[in-house]
């Protein structure tokens, strides 16, 4: 897959001459179809986590919300999260994957900044990831903190994290 992709437009809030990241929820099939070629380049073809394809249960779930960054024209990466109860008050966020040409524009700070504030405006109060050791910084600049011991998922360490929720103002 190539490292950039067009198409007929990334949608509401960016524009050709906008270089900054715009996050927005995929949900048309054409940020839909960038979410998850993103997300496949990322973790299938460049890291090699997952063999075929990095699609689980969670991807055909209602709740789950699939988010796509576009820099200009071009999808920039993906997030998904999805509520770990019923009453939504626990959030899990993962999948974050940014292409390569675009980690150099601090294209993954937004995408981790609009799935907390989604999960927050739902009526969340925690979210969670595992992340990546190597991205444990990353994620503690954010105002994450390491929750638990290190783990062992799909033959990497993982740094369980979790960042309270701010409620929805007004």
């Amino acid at each position: 897959m190539p490292d950039t992709i067009t198409g007929p437009g990334p949608g509401p809030g960016a524009s050709a001459g906008s270089r900054q990241p715009v996050c927005r929820v995929a949900d048309d099939a054409w940020s839909l179809d960038h979410h998850h070629r993103i997300r496949h380049a990322v973790f299938v073809e460049e890291q090699r986590l997952f063999d075929l394809c990095d699609l689980d249960e969670h991807d055909d779930h209602p709740a789950t919300i699939k988010v796509l960054s576009v820099r200009g024209r071009e999808p920039a990466g993906a997030v998904r999260l999805y509520p770990l109860d019923a009453d939504g008050v626990r959030w899990q966020g993962d999948r974050l994957a940014v292409l390569p040409s675009h980690r150099r524009y601090a294209a993954g700070a937004p995408l981790v900044r609009f799935a907390v504030r989604t999960a927050g405006e739902l009526g969340g109060e925690l979210m969670v990831a595992h992340i990546q050791r190597a991205n444990v910084t990353f994620f503690e600049r954010l105002g994450w903190r390491r929750d638990g011991a290190v783990e062992i998922y799909v033959g990497v360490e993982h740094q369980p994290m979790a960042i309270p929720l701010q409620p929805a103002s007004g």
